[in-house]
């Protein structure tokens, strides 16, 4: 997967909780969580981002966001990208 994209989980008809899928290879998996204030970071074992969780994505920050990203060496995102969180 080479653009990352945006998933949102409903529960009883309402938004619960998004997750922001970067890129990953065939096989990656999740080995540690790393919390950034409200949001969790997975890594692969090797010590990639490969996805970051926000269970309170009313209040994403993109300028916040695109400066997790740029730590785990990931591009910067645009409003574009955060469209879906506007929708749900």
């Amino acid at each position: 997967m080479a653009k990352p994209y945006l998933e949102i989980t409903y529960r009883q008809g309402k938004p619960f909780a998004a997750y922001l899928y970067l890129e990953r290879r065939p096989g990656d998996k999740s080995a540690r969580t790393e919390r950034h204030g409200s949001w969790l970071v997975d890594f692969t074992y090797d010590d990639r981002a490969i996805g970051i969780e926000f269970s309170r994505f009313d209040t994403v920050d993109l300028a916040e966001l695109n400066r997790v990203l740029a730590a785990v060496q990931h591009p910067a995102l645009t409003t574009a990208d955060l469209v879906p969180l506007q929708a749900a």
